[in-house]
């Protein structure tokens, strides 16, 4: 597939998301000060973080009574026990837990850190976001809400940092998608030397994400990207896609 250039745009968001904040809202009056407008076939990319917040998804720390085991783990390596324990509460199930570092496979099948607990870009670590109970739901939602208000289809990706099995340094990954393919499978395609592709399936989604976190910083208060020149939207498809379940040989 023909790739034209592609181009990068950060949303900026002036207010905090709160608890039942109107996302649609906020993204219209940001993109209003931008003077910048969403057109067909873009790909708006938006942390989970403010997904969660809007939906309710924020826990009051103050509330989570730790288990021993939590306790124990917080004093030895220096962490918030009541991080460890809306973790584990979030958990389907441990994966590892050494060292200090506390790896989860969530309800979602995602395996990272904590079960994606954050206390970060919260309030100050009185509270920490969860991850959005069904991040494929709440894309869809967002996505049909953006075509009634202005009448252009696009696609939806919310993404997370996840760390990465034998390599340092946080990513983004896809999360929850709508209205796009997660998988552009070449298998069964020829290279330009004739050769048949047999295993290639390139995780589009999960880059679209990577280079919507190139502009969204950390501290930059940009948790939106729009992605314009992408030739790769349509089809149904979810996060859910992503996460391997054949051939896995590490669980």
């Amino acid at each position: 597939m023909d790739h034209p250039e592609v181009r990068l745009i950060p949303v900026y968001l002036k207010d905090e998301i709160l608890p039942g904040d109107d996302l649609l809202q906020k993204l219209s009056t940001a993109l209003r000060h931008q003077k910048t407008g969403l057109a067909g076939k873009d790909v708006l990319v938006i942390k989970h973080k403010i997904i969660s917040k809007a939906e309710g998804q924020v826990v009051s720390l103050e509330s989570i009574r730790p288990r021993k085991s939590a306790a124990s783990w917080g004093r030895r390596y220096g962490v918030d026990a009541r991080v460890i324990e809306l973790a584990l509460l979030e958990a389907k199930r441990v994966v590892r837990q050494r060292n200090g570092v506390l790896i989860t496979e969530t309800h979602h099948g995602f395996v990272c850190a904590n079960s994606g607990v954050d206390a970060s870009n919260v309030d100050g670590g009185r509270s920490a976001v969860l991850l959005p109970e069904d991040p494929n739901r709440s894309a869809a939602l967002l996505r049909s809400q953006i075509k009634n208000a202005f009448g252009v289809s696009i696609a939806v990706i919310i993404s997370d940092s996840f760390g990465r099995p034998w390599r340092e340094g946080l990513t983004e990954v896809a999360i929850g998608l709508a209205g796009m393919k997660p998988l552009l499978d070449y298998r069964g395609k020829r290279d330009p030397h004739g050769y048949v592709l047999r295993a290639t399936a390139e995780a589009i989604a999960d880059e679209l994400a990577c280079a919507a976190g190139l502009v969204c910083g950390k501290l930059s208060r940009t948790p939106v990207c729009i992605v314009r020149g992408f030739d790769g939207q349509g089809g149904r498809g979810s996060a859910r896609d992503l996460v391997r379940k054949k051939n896995d040989l590490f669980r």
